[in-house]
């Protein structure tokens, strides 16, 4: 199955998702370990669908989720996501609230790439926007936690 272009934009608009996601890592000498992702989650019939997308990205691995009966295509690889999923979408672009997180996703991706995200000052401006994309969405650690670990929040 071969994908155009802005038949993957259209899909990506309603069924992707990107993220950054933050753990604490005490090897890092910030704390924090930054987590940008890319991912589309579809429903197990359309498995060949997961694939094309896949093909078309080069990139990227596919998982089985039993809980929702559901396979997701994500791409983690900061090089990835920098040099073929970001391009795709600033060729192709999206619409609505989609198209802004994408835009700090891309930042962040970005400033990730320039290994500004091991520098507590860049780091904060990460958080910031990364929690201000999908922010109906759950997270494992409150930005607060995030911003009191870089020594900005006071309790």
């Amino acid at each position: 199955m071969k994908l155009e272009p802005w038949y993957v934009t259209g899909l990506c608009e309603g069924e992707a998702s990107f993220s950054v996601s933050f753990n604490w890592r005490q090897k890092l000498s910030v704390g924090i370990e930054t987590r940008p992702s890319f991912s589309v989650t579809l429903n197990v019939r359309d498995l060949e669908l997961i694939k094309a997308l896949r093909g078309y990205f080069r990139c990227g691995a596919i998982r089985f989720s039993r809980f929702d009966n559901t396979y997701k295509f994500e791409v983690r690889s900061i090089d990835d996501l920098t040099r073929k999923v970001i391009p795709h979408f600033k060729k192709y672009p999206l619409s609505g609230s989609k198209a802004r997180d994408f835009e700090a996703f891309a930042r962040i991706c970005e400033m990730v790439k320039a290994n500004l995200h091991l520098s507590r000052k860049y780091l904060r401006e990460i958080i910031e926007l990364a929690y201000q994309m999908n922010p109906s969405g759950k997270r494992r650690l409150a930005k607060e936690e995030l911003l009191r670990e870089l020594g900005e929040v006071k309790v």
